[in-house]
């Protein structure tokens, strides 16, 4: 389209569009332009190339043996890029101290412990408050299993309001198709729906290992 109206492209202009097919397209519709004294859109000329399956054989990715056109250069010197370039060894602004918590959106209570971060090597990390206090209780929590919250506040971190559950009986706790799920039944209901999970859990894997 050309100011809203379709443009009727002659057999040279398709010509020399497959033929420069390979050039970053908003160069050659510059070209294209020059050459033909039109104002043909970039939009425009893509659409052409597509609709005739013309492909630049460009895909955006870095080829094996690619050398970056800045391979060894240092940066040059700039004083405002030098004052406010990251130091070695330099903390960050926000960075929280040890025992700063802070409150998840669904609910969960984070803590800044003295762990190293796996992911950026940093000397502290921020965990779930309510498993860092239970692992330091009772140990690791098993593969294959979660804490649940048992009285329905996350912000209580205590570890005794969380068990460590298997995830199935999570699982079910938690389910959609569930006549009454835990976090919604009455406190005084709530260990009976618990009891519940763990036996139908228990069941189905019985079940299980007597199929196979």
């Amino acid at each position: 389209m050309r100011n809203g109206r379709s443009i009727n492209w002659t057999q040279e202009q398709l010509a020399w569009i497959e033929a420069h097919k390979h050039m970053i397209r908003r160069e050659a519709v510059a070209l294209f332009n020059e050459k033909f004294k039109m104002n043909v859109s970039l939009g425009a000329y893509v659409g052409v190339s597509k609709r005739n399956g013309w492909k630049t054989g460009r895909d955006g990715r870095l080829k094996p043996g690619n050398v970056p056109a800045n391979k060894g250069k240092k940066m040059p010197y700039n004083a405002n890029s030098a004052r406010t370039r990251f130091k070695k060894g330099q903390t960050p602004h926000n960075t929280k101290p040890l025992g700063h918590e802070w409150l998840h959106p669904q609910g969960y209570v984070y803590i800044i412990v003295a762990q190293r971060n796996p992911h950026t090597g940093y000397k502290h990390r921020s965990v779930l408050k309510h498993q860092w206090l239970w692992e330091k209780k009772h140990g690791k929590v098993p593969e294959g299993h979660v804490l649940k919250c048992l009285d329905g506040n996350k912000r209580n971190t205590d570890p005794s309001n969380w068990e460590c559950v298997q995830l199935g009986v999570n699982a079910r706790l938690n389910s959609k198709w569930a006549r009454l799920r835990y976090d919604e039944a009455p406190d005084e209901l709530k260990p009976t729906v618990m009891a519940t999970a763990k036996v139908k859990q228990s069941l189905y894997e019985r079940q299980k290992e007597m199929k196979a």
